[in-house]
């Protein structure tokens, strides 16, 4: 078994830059999903799925209805 510690003077600055191009992917495809999700929560014939999803709006003060 390996333990892996870590210590404040070998750290390494790493730099990762993205295209625009790769955000706006990675957006759309957030959006897309997230999307999806609410679409099947809100007209899920399953009613626990839609129960849970309810429960979890009012759970956050966010109005349904």
């Amino acid at each position: 078994m390996s333990i892996i510690s870590s210590t404040g003077s070998n750290t390494d600055n790493i730099s990762v830059s993205t295209t625009l191009g790769q955000r706006l992917t990675v957006a759309i495809c957030a959006s897309v999903l997230g999307l999806c999700l609410v679409y099947f929560a809100g007209f899920s014939h399953i009613e626990a799925v839609h129960n849970a999803a309810h429960d979890t709006r009012h759970s956050a003060a966010f109005p349904c209805h």
